[in-house]
């Protein structure tokens, strides 16, 4: 098993916890488009408390990757209630809350 499939099967394990109907090819292929990212414990969280992070988060995935062109305050309700869910978590694993934001806004073909 390669140190990726490894990563993915501990983000399934994780969702579980939290979804247990979730579309597991969706992370698979979101956590595969974090690339190295996902195997430094800095980067592989996303830390709620941190305004800068979640700013990151809304500029650089929400509006670059996804492409979204929604508010600045709409977008941060976004990742607010995806902290939100994540609670039950310890850490909010960057593949699984990513996951989350994708499903929100309907750009799951930008997966496919």
């Amino acid at each position: 098993m390669s140190k990726l499939d490894e990563k993915i099967a501990f983000y399934k394990q994780k969702m579980k916890e939290i979804d247990p109907n979730f579309d597991e090819e969706l992370l698979e292929k979101i956590t595969k488009s974090l690339g190295p990212s996902i195997y430094n414990k800095n980067s592989e969280t996303v830390s709620c408390s941190k305004s800068s992070e979640l700013l990151r988060v809304r500029n650089n995935f929400l509006r670059m990757k996804l492409g979204l062109d929604k508010s600045d305050k709409e977008l941060d309700e976004a990742i607010k209630e995806v902290c939100e869910k994540l609670k039950v978590l310890k850490n909010k694993y960057r593949p699984i809350f990513y996951y989350f934001l994708v499903k929100k806004f309907k750009k799951e073909s930008l997966f496919k």
